[in-house]
């Protein structure tokens, strides 16, 4: 797929540069960038993308993978893209205390969707025991979680060694590293393949501390969803479409991604795609579709990041989470 590049358009009496959107055959431009490289965790933006349901909702959309160096809130504020998959309501909430012109418009993962992970038979067996340690989180947001794990029990970020989780979990299959993030759909699957079982892991999960952080929000650029909501209203309503599409056929989601890259492990992409749905599918989506935004949950989280400093004072949350694009579309649509 393309790489869509945008021209930036100065607004008068703001700050912030729009993207000047172009028409294609009567449809409206648009970039969703991904929080990371193509795999079923977002089969349902391919499958819709492969159907042509953006199409049909007025939208040219263009799919951008994510990647190891780049942050989807950074380039959302930016302009040059209009949507994103960021990390989680973290991600979002890191991004407002930033001034980030960016909001979010839904959630796909209702829970926190990874756990801590250390080795049954080695020294970390409780949360106390991560001092002195060494840990790997993802910097998109995970490493908040993490922080605010370690808060709860009264120990500082410091009392350890955390840096950057690369792709690979080889360094702590190795014993370089003590503690590693893992997600329920991807990462977990490989440590239980390749130490022989869950049995062999230590969990820690971020719900046993308190908090929960549902993951993988929809955000888009301030400016553009304000000047635009049936543009986002599509784009929403086309994505649920493609994601219970998916989770009807899921061979047919499994293909729409393996079409983008046939070189991904296809067995790993049909394991991924069941968790990827549960996560999606829990929580407040049960009761009010896909992509809910659940006030308890943003307020709850929010609250427990401010309490334990992983934020510096409260955020506007009702500026930050924005779920009015998606009550415009009738609950019958949302829901799985």
């Amino acid at each position: 797929m393309r790489l869509a590049r945008r021209h930036l358009l100065a607004t008068a009496g703001a700050a912030l540069a729009l993207p000047r959107l172009g028409q294609a055959q009567g449809l409206t431009k648009v970039t969703l960038r991904l929080k990371w490289l193509p795999q079923t965790q977002f089969a349902g933006f391919y499958l819709a993308a492969e159907r042509g349901y953006y199409r049909e909702a007025g939208l040219d959309l263009t799919i951008n993978p994510g990647g190891p160096n780049l942050l989807t809130e950074n380039l959302v504020a930016s302009g040059n893209e209009q949507f994103g998959l960021s990390g989680g309501m973290d991600s979002v909430f890191s991004a407002r205390e930033k001034g980030l012109p960016i909001l979010c418009i839904g959630v796909a993962h209702q829970v926190t969707p990874f756990v801590f992970v250390a080795k049954a038979d080695g020294p970390v067996k409780t949360l106390e025991d991560f001092r002195g340690r060494k840990a790997t989180a993802w910097f998109t947001g995970a490493h908040l979680v993490l922080y605010g794990m370690l808060a709860s029990r009264g120990i500082p970020r410091d009392a350890l060694s955390i840096t950057p989780q690369q792709v690979s979990v080889t360094p702590f299959v190795n014993g370089e590293v003590d503690v590693v993030a893992a997600t329920w759909y991807n990462e977990l699957n490989v440590l239980k393949a390749r130490l022989g079982g869950v049995e062999k892991l230590k969990l820690f999960v971020a719900e046993d501390y308190g908090i929960t952080v549902p993951r993988d929000t929809v955000i888009a650029n301030t400016a553009f969803a304000q000047q635009n909501p049936r543009a986002v209203e599509a784009f929403l309503r086309a994505s649920i479409r493609g994601w219970k599409a998916s989770a009807a056929e899921p061979e047919a989601a499994v293909a729409a991604v393996m079409k983008i890259a046939p070189t991904i492990d296809r067995a790993h992409q049909e394991a991924m795609l069941p968790e990827a749905l549960r996560l999606m599918q829990a929580g407040a989506a049960a009761r009010h579709g896909l992509f809910a935004i659940d006030p308890a949950a943003v307020k709850k989280a929010h609250d427990f990041f401010v309490e334990h400093r992983v934020l510096a004072g409260p955020i506007d949350l009702a500026a930050a989470f924005q779920p009015q694009y998606l009550d415009a579309i009738p609950l019958p649509e949302r829901l799985a």
